[in-house]
């Protein structure tokens, strides 16, 4: 069963999690057309893929948009894959959050790659981290590479290389404003880790700044974040 986490991003988890019905970009709700986007995140543990997740997830929120987010973990703490899905729509969501087919992902490790290129439709757009990719990945749709893992250790924030790519994802899609991701970056961490807030803030800014374009707008032009 879904439970609320605080801002009413819905999560769930547990067994059977990447297995779910079939989803589409634009849902009929009331007789009107509703956009939503859904949005894939995968790596291993200790890459902070849930927590660039949800982060991505309560910044949406905070800019009035409905928002579903699950996540799955393999049975190691560290190096494990582990992913994510999250749902961002302007009206209520007929997507479940366990998805089959995704609008974009952000690929953070190629131990999640297979699953995630399986569900990626056309048209789309994905972010590779290339300091673990070693080779080109085939899609049909916008790719943005990236050197994420590394450009955090350079910039000395070795464990926020998914921060850092959403940060890039943010610039490249519209999902969210860059000034949403931070004004959350420490509501999003437990009590005990908030001062990696400002570490987080510094790698979604880094990564915003790395992207020059709006590759592929998640929203109409009158709704795309500044």
């Amino acid at each position: 069963m879904p439970h609320a986490l605080s801002h009413g991003v819905k999560t769930l988890g547990g067994p059977g999690a990447k297995h779910g019905a079939v989803t589409k970009t634009a849902l009929v709700l009331e007789g009107r057309r509703t956009l939503e986007r859904e949005i894939i995140l995968s790596g291993i543990g200790g890459q902070g893929i849930q927590l660039a997740a949800k982060t991505l997830a309560v910044a949406a929120m905070h800019e009035g948009r409905h928002v579903l987010m699950f996540g799955t973990y393999g049975g190691e703490m560290r190096g494990g894959d582990t992913d994510a899905a999250v749902v961002v729509g302007a009206g209520s969501l007929l997507t479940p959050p366990v998805i089959d087919f995704a609008w974009a992902g952000l690929a953070m490790h190629p131990m999640g790659w297979p699953g995630m290129a399986a569900k990626l439709r056309p048209g789309g757009m994905v972010l590779i981290n290339t300091s673990v990719f070693e080779r080109p990945v085939a899609y049909d749709g916008t790719v943005l590479s990236l050197a994420a893992t590394s450009m955090a250790a350079a910039a000395g924030m070795q464990q926020a290389g998914a921060m850092l790519a959403l940060g890039a994802f943010a610039a490249a899609t519209g999902i969210v404003k860059l000034e949403t991701l931070h004004a959350i970056a420490e509501e999003v961490l437990p009590p005990y880790r908030r001062q990696f807030a400002p570490a987080n803030r510094r790698a979604l800014g880094i990564g915003y700044e790395a992207v020059a374009n709006r590759l592929c707008p998640a929203w109409p032009a009158s709704e795309q974040a500044a």
